[in-house]
């Protein structure tokens, strides 16, 4: 009998970095980087295919490299993890402007 592959936990990080997965890999810089190498990987040159038995798949490397926990750890404290309070539309904007004739 085979083995059930265990997933993983759903956790609010973990829904964090999915979701700016799926934004990365539907961005128009990520699109970019591909076609301004003409599909290539940049390294070996080896194009990308979705041929039967040549199935090359490229990523899209960043430079300097991205810190991801950082990035994660950022959104969920800065985001997630603040205060929140249900207001009205009218009365969110009269907090917003509050808030920046407090700001030098």
């Amino acid at each position: 009998m085979a083995k059930k592959k265990r997933r993983k936990p759903i956790t609010p990080l973990s829904q964090i970095k999915n979701a700016l997965r799926r934004v990365w890999l539907r961005s128009r810089e990520r699109a970019k980087a591909l076609k301004d190498h003409d599909y290539r990987c940049a390294d070996c040159g080896i194009k990308q295919s979705v041929a039967r038995g040549r199935v090359v798949k490229l990523q899209v490397h960043h430079e300097p490299p991205i810190d991801w926990t950082g990035i994660l750890r950022l959104i969920r404290d800065k985001l997630l993890n603040v205060p929140q309070v249900p207001l009205c539309k009218d009365c969110h904007k009269k907090r917003h402007e509050e808030t920046r004739k407090d700001i030098p």
